[in-house]
């Protein structure tokens, strides 16, 4: 039976996670924890005894969505035939996450240590990711080589800096530099 609540206690966290993530992209790292305990389907009490703190619930949504991108990139080249398209699909992820990472920033920015920390683990864990969906389109000749993993994913940070902004489409904006890293035959 104790084995039964912690399955289900994990399945609680996974779903909190998630409806945190969606939560605070559309409404920002400040929506009411009600809010968020009524889309993963869970009482408010169930939130506290996960994340005690606003500050846990952000920082475990920030390393549920970090290690979530990371676990994308493997699968999406097993899906896809086409490595630039695995990685297409990742970069979307990855904008995905960026738009919530910001908010996510603003919150942490209180506790810099905290947010240096998150962020060296986001870099450790997404960068190797985004160089392997790299070298792979370039050995497939679906990209021309020379662009590395860190400058991409700081050039598709930059581009979603804006992403709040009335008239602005980062993930268009993505898009096209993604679609212009084909290889020209």
């Amino acid at each position: 039976m104790a084995e039964r609540k912690r399955a289900d206690a994990r399945r609680n966290e996974q779903s909190l996670l998630d409806a945190a993530a969606d939560a605070f992209v559309s409404s920002g790292v400040h929506v009411p924890v009600r809010e968020v305990a009524a889309k993963a389907g869970v009482g408010v009490g169930t939130i506290y005894r996960h994340f005690p703190t606003r500050a846990d619930l952000i920082v475990a949504v920030y390393k549920h969505q970090v290690e979530a991108c990371a676990a994308a990139g493997p699968t999406l080249l097993a899906q896809f035939s086409s490595p630039h398209a695995a990685l297409a699909r990742w970069i979307d992820l990855f904008v995905d996450f960026l738009v919530t990472k910001h908010g996510l920033a603003e919150a942490l920015q209180s506790d810099a240590g905290a947010f240096q920390t998150l962020h060296a683990y986001f870099l450790q864990r997404l960068v190797p990711v985004c160089a392997e969906l790299l070298t792979e389109a370039v050995e497939a000749d679906e990209i021309a080589p020379g662009l590395d993993a860190f400058t991409l994913m700081r050039g598709v940070g930059n581009l979603c800096v804006g992403a709040e902004l009335p008239g602005y489409d980062a993930r268009r904006m993505v898009g096209l530099v993604v679609a212009g890293l084909k290889a020209v035959p």
